[in-house]
C-alpha cells in the first residue's frame, strides 16, 4: 500500500485526489491546502485522510511514499524541490515549472535522490494521442507536413499564468511527442483583452529543422469550446478531437496524388475516413496508475522531469518571443524526446 498525499485541493487538486483515493493499492494520506474553505469542503470526501494547511507537517510523516503538487503554476518548482528533498517521489501537475534553471535542478535533484518525478502532462496518457503518435510513428501518415492544435474556451481567467502556460503546456508536449524532436525556432503574438500583463489569447509557431510546421493556437476568450489537433502527412491525415466522443480520432486518406496529373495540375484524393475505436477510459486514472507502476517496479515515467524540461524549454522560449512582440527564438539543437 503507496500512502499519498496531495499539494493543492483546487479544480484540478480534487479530480487528481478522487482518482488516487480510489486507485487499489494507494492510500490517499494527506491533503495539504492553504485554504480553509476547501479542506473543510473536502474532508467529507476523503474521512481517512489527515488535513493540513502546512506542507511541512505532511512531509514529517515518513510513511507517505509520494507527494501529488497540483497547487498554482508559479509555486510547482519550489513545493516539488521540497518533496524530492525530503526523499519523496513527486507527481508535479503541468508546466514542470516556470522557466528552464527551475527544471533543469528538479530533474537533477530528483536523480540524486534516486526520487522518480513525473509530470501531468495529460495527453501522452490520452488513449486517442496514443493511438495517433502509434499512427504517426507507423508511417501510415506518410511524412509529416505540418501540425497544428486549438484549445479554447471562455472562462477560467488567472491571473498568475497566461493562456501559453495554462493551455499551451498541453499542445506543445503532445506536439513533441508526435514529431519525436525539438523545434529549432519558435514565435508567439498574443494579447491581454481582459486582465492587463496577462495573455488571453495566444498563437504560436514552432518551426522543425526538416521543415516540418506546428502551430498552436489556445485562448480562454472564445465563443466554443474546442480542443483538437490536426496532423497532416504526405499520405494521410489525422485529427484528434476531445470534444468528440465517438470520433475522437478521425484518418484521412486525403492529399495530393503527384502521379496523377490532369492539364497540369495534381488530383486530390479523398478516400475514406475511419475513426478507430478508443477507450474510454479517464486518462487522469490511466496517468496516476503509470505513476504508481513506476514507483512499484523502479521504472522512468512515461511523461518524466526530463520530458518536462524539455515542454518547458519550449514554452520558455515561447514566451520571450511574446515578450518581443513575436520576433523569432532559436533553441539549441538537443536530443529528441525518448
Amino acid at each position: 500500500m503507496l500512502r499519498v498525499g496531495i499539494a493543492g485541493l483546487g479544480y484540478w487538486g480534487s479530480n487528481i485526489a478522487r482518482n488516487l483515493d480510489a486507485l487499489p493499492g494507494c492510500e490517499l494520506a494527506w491533503c495539504c491546502d492553504t485554504d480553509s474553505g476547501r479542506r473543510e469542503r473536502m474532508r467529507t470526501a476523503f474521512p481517512q485522510a489527515r488535513f493540513t494547511a502546512d506542507l511541512a507537517e505532511m512531509l514529517a510523516d515518513e510513511s507517505v511514499a509520494a507527494v501529488a503538487v497540483a497547487t498554482p503554476v508559479p509555486t510547482h518548482a519550489a513545493l516539488a524541490e521540497l518533496a524530492l528533498s525530503s526523499d519523496r517521489h513527486c507527481f508535479v501537475e503541468k508546466p514542470l515549472a516556470c522557466d528552464v534553471a527551475s527544471a533543469e535542478r528538479l530533474v537533477a535533484l530528483a536523480a540524486e535522490r534516486e526520487r522518480v518525478l513525473m509530470v501531468g502532462h495529460l495527453l501522452a496518457y490520452h488513449p486517442a494521442l496514443v493511438a495517433l503518435k502509434d499512427l504517426c510513428a507507423g508511417g501510415e501518415l506518410g511524412e509529416l507536413r505540418y501540425v497544428y492544435s486549438q484549445r479554447l474556451n471562455l472562462g477560467r481567467l488567472r491571473a498568475d499564468e497566461n493562456a501559453l502556460w495554462s493551455l499551451g503546456a498541453h499542445d506543445v508536449s503532445a506536439i513533441l511527442a508526435l514529431t519525436g524532436e525539438l523545434p529549432a525556432q519558435v514565435s508567439a503574438r498574443g494579447e491581454c483583452y481582459v486582465r492587463d500583463g496577462v495573455e488571453d489569447v495566444v498563437f504560436a509557431h514552432l518551426g522543425f529543422a526538416g521543415g516540418l510546421a506546428a502551430h498552436i493556437h489556445v485562448s480562454w476568450l472564445d465563443p466554443r469550446k474546442e480542443r483538437r489537433l490536426t496532423v497532416v502527412g504526405s499520405r494521410r491525415m489525422a485529427t484528434f478531437d476531445d470534444m468528440e466522443p465517438e470520433r475522437t480520432l478521425t484518418v484521412y486518406d486525403k492529399g495530393f496524388d503527384p502521379d496523377a496529373l490532369v492539364a497540369g495540375d495534381y488530383v486530390a484524393r479523398s478516400g475514406e475516413q475511419r475513426s478507430p475505436a478508443i477507450s474510454r477510459r479517464e486518462p487522469l486514472r490511466i496517468e496516476l496508475e503509470h505513476f504508481l507502476e513506476c514507483l512499484r517496479g523502479g521504472r522512468a515515467p512515461r511523461s518524466g522531469g526530463v520530458e518536462g524540461l524539455r515542454v518547458v524549454r519550449v514554452l520558455e522560449a515561447l514566451q520571450e518571443s511574446l515578450d518581443a512582440g513575436g520576433e523569432t527564438v532559436a533553441l539549441a539543437p538537443r536530443e529528441a524526446p525518448a
